[in-house]
């Protein structure tokens, strides 16, 4: 029954947006489940005969979804635009179910269960890949599709909910894994010879405790499948959004949706709107020159530069090497601290402003990192600081580069440019985030003839560094959005 009123439903609108914002939680449910899964992935892939599977080799393996992220982020404008912004979510949800089985199973149809190989290992990394592609159009598609729908008084609060979700995606997963590993003991895994790996507590992984090798990773990468398929059946039951709907010409199903959300009148001006817009001109790439398509790239390079995946992915491993009793206990605290600071930056973000926020979050950072370095290589600190600096390190981006990137890269370009120059923005986050997440656990176990700990030490002095880097770049080139339409940005970037 179609709303006639001037009042909106509330509740419509929020189920929409609830069904979406589990898009963003698949989106760090993905991402982070190889933190709990990745050991006993390594150690069943180095029982293969065939090949050695080397550090190298696992830090492709572990990061390998990021391929697929990099593609689905590209690919995410043109899916949005011929497809539609629901059936492109469709799409990510049914690539994250497929992923997550074959996760689980790698050996279907064409392996024999339980026998690692060169060939199993590629066929691993290629249902990876698959589920990649669905984050990457998550990333891209489930901002847009809240933003499409939801009221402009609502919009930036409702948007930010999204990184609230991957946040808390990667929470539920970290207490997945937690739960799935239970009183099994997982491998210990530590260098032999230059490139090779050795399990240093092979004596105790007999009978059952075995299980972590065997079984453990696949039901932490199934697991995955339960959200997915919710996902992807509730999207049956959400509308397209308003403005696609009017682009492709139905706009009596564009009025409908929007009588629902905002009541009869105000649906009728806000379809007039998009109208306008839809015939608006569009604009080359470059039209309003260089740097803004520049910092909209660096905002994502840096976002993931400073190796804040590295530490979520590689989370137990971390805390399991500075001794801290459980490390799946301690990643399920960290998961906590990071939904904590995540709310931080959504309830003050309109207050504080970006700039400010992303800052004070990069000084954190460095703190924190200097913190973890320190520690690595002084013998006489205790292992609780380089804890507690991990947590500051993970809670200062929380507040700040975490949520902050994707405000400001939603914000920051032209109306005119917004589609193409957010998909190239996107794709560079994901292509940094492969290059960090692939290269961080070479690095983290690097010697230096007696310094055993030099990787450690090493690895967060350099993301200190380039924190302080990143908090230069905001200081000098990000102009603060705050308060700002996005109109006034083709006025800003016109005036450069």
């Amino acid at each position: 029954m179609t709303n006639t009123n001037n009042k909106g439903s509330k509740g419509y609108l929020f189920s929409i947006v609830l069904v979406a914002v589990i898009g963003g939680l698949l989106f760090g449910y993905d991402t982070a489940v190889i933190s709990g899964a990745e050991k006993g992935l390594q150690a069943f892939f180095m029982g293969a005969k065939d090949f050695v599977y080397t550090d190298f080799m696992h830090g492709i393996t572990s990061s390998s979804a990021l391929i697929g992220c990099v593609i689905g982020a590209a690919i995410s404008g043109i899916c949005a635009s011929r497809m539609g912004r629901k059936k492109s979510l469709i799409l990510a949800g049914v690539l994250f179910f497929l992923s997550a089985l074959g996760s689980y199973y790698p050996e279907f149809l064409f392996f024999p269960k339980g026998e690692a190989s060169f060939s199993l290992l590629i066929a691993f990394n290629l249902y990876r890949v698959l589920g990649g592609i669905g984050v990457g159009l998550a990333s891209a598609v489930c901002p847009m599709y809240i933003a499409e729908v939801a009221p402009s008084d609502k919009r930036g609060t409702l948007v930010s909910w999204n990184q609230f979700a991957i946040i808390f995606g990667q929470l539920v997963v970290y207490f997945v894994n937690f739960m799935i590993l239970g009183d099994h003991i997982a491998p210990i895994i530590e260098k032999a010879t230059t490139g090779l790996n050795e399990i240093t507590n092979s004596a105790l992984l007999v009978g059952d405790s075995n299980w972590s090798i065997t079984t453990g990773w696949r039901l932490m990468f199934v697991s995955e499948a339960i959200p997915a398929g919710l996902f992807t059946l509730l999207l049956f039951l959400v509308p397209e959004t308003p403005r696609y709907l009017a682009m492709t010409g139905r706009d009596e199903q564009a009025l409908t949706v929007l009588t629902k959300i905002n009541g009869r009148s105000k649906a009728q001006e806000i379809l007039g709107e998009i109208k306008a817009t839809v015939t608006e001109k569009k604009e080359k790439l470059f039209t309003y020159g260089v740097l803004v398509i520049f910092v909209g790239i660096m905002l994502s390079v840096f976002q993931q530069a400073v190796g804040i995946n590295a530490v979520l992915y590689f989370a137990p491993r971390i805390f399991e090497s500075l001794g801290m009793g459980n490390p799946m206990m301690q990643t399920v605290i960290m998961g906590v601290v990071n939904i904590a600071f995540t709310l931080l930056a959504i309830f003050t973000v309109e207050k504080w402003g970006r700039k400010p926020l992303l800052i004070w979050g990069s000084l954190g950072m460095a703190i924190g990192a200097a913190g973890v370095a320190v520690t690595s290589v002084s013998s006489a600190l205790p292992p609780i600081i380089a804890v507690i600096s991990i947590m500051v390190y993970s809670a200062s981006f929380m507040f700040s580069w975490g949520p902050i990137c994707w405000v400001l890269i939603s914000e920051i370009f032209p109306n005119t440019i917004r589609g193409a120059a957010v998909a190239i923005a996107v794709a560079f986050q994901w292509i940094f985030n492969f290059i960090v997440s692939s290269t961080f656990l070479p690095m983290y176990n690097m010697s230096l003839g007696s310094m055993e700990n030099f990787g450690h030490a090493f690895t967060y002095g350099l993301y200190g560094v380039i924190c302080i880097l990143a908090a230069l770049f905001v200081w000098k080139l990000v102009p603060e959005t705050k308060g700002k339409t996005l109109e006034d940005m083709s006025k800003l970037w016109k005036k450069k």
